[in-house]
């Protein structure tokens, strides 16, 4: 039986894990031991990841099969679940970079965050330990930011692939509205085209795609310098009380 951990470093909410990066922690496993879906890490089919329960923090969990899916445990209980996707993520219209830069200074979460915290688009995260990627209003249900990956997210000049995967989480989050209804990762669907290169700016756009109930739809395209696309995502959110995570 293998294990899978989440560093305390890449928390979302301060207690458990960032959504994002969790997922593609359990997606390039899924990759690297099944050859069906090898290439699903970078370059290859759309993984569906569900999420739960929180992620817990700096716990071995172990990783096997269960009904179909790659799953993570914790105590027996299933924390993550990870299949290749039925439907492939349909990427969000690009946003030039000059009008995502300008957009971050509108942010949100500059006035107003419940998850301070977090990896992705914390700001109580300092540069070089979060991404701090702050997505800011470029239309109706529409935010993008800027964001240069650090060495220290990165593997031979490339950002990992769990760091990609939480390069595709929060954006959505803020196109819906996070700062008002706070939300948590429910799902998320990503295909990766391949991986960021370190210290080149990218641009994250983000899209409210409707909701029903507590849940939200959103969708995230990470693109780079050249306007190629990186990563896209689709994913659904659950509106939480966030003291039950922070």
């Amino acid at each position: 039986m293998t294990s899978l951990v989440v560093p305390a470093r890449f928390r979302g909410p301060a207690r458990s894990g960032n959504g994002g990066w969790s997922a593609g922690l359990l997606a390039a496993h899924l990759a690297a031991h099944l050859a069906a879906h090898r290439a699903a890490a970078a370059g290859g089919p759309a993984v569906t990841v569900r999420l739960r329960r929180p992620p817990p923090l700096d716990v071995a969990m172990e990783v096997g099969e269960q009904d179909g899916w790659w799953v993570a445990t914790d105590d027996g209980a299933v924390v993550l679940q990870a299949r290749a996707a039925d439907t492939e993520p349909f990427p969000v219209a690009a946003v030039g970079a000059d009008e995502a830069r300008a957009a971050e200074a509108a942010y949100a979460g500059l006035g107003s965050h419940p998850f301070p915290t977090c990896f992705t688009c914390g700001t109580g995260r300092e540069p070089g330990d979060g991404l701090r990627i702050f997505p800011g209003p470029v239309g109706e249900g529409r935010v993008a930011a800027t964001w240069t990956p650090h060495d220290s997210v990165g593997e031979d000049g490339l950002a990992t692939v769990p760091v990609t995967w939480a390069a595709l989480d929060c954006a959505g989050a803020w196109a819906a509205g996070v700062d008002e209804r706070p939300m948590v990762l429910g799902s998320i669907t990503a295909r990766l085209a391949g991986r960021p290169v370190v210290g080149e700016e990218h641009v994250v756009v983000g899209e409210a795609r409707g909701q029903d109930g507590r849940k939200v739809a959103t969708a995230t395209t990470v693109r780079g310098a050249d306007g190629r696309v990186v990563g896209t995502a689709e994913a659904v959110w659950v509106l939480v009380d966030p003291d039950r995570f922070n």
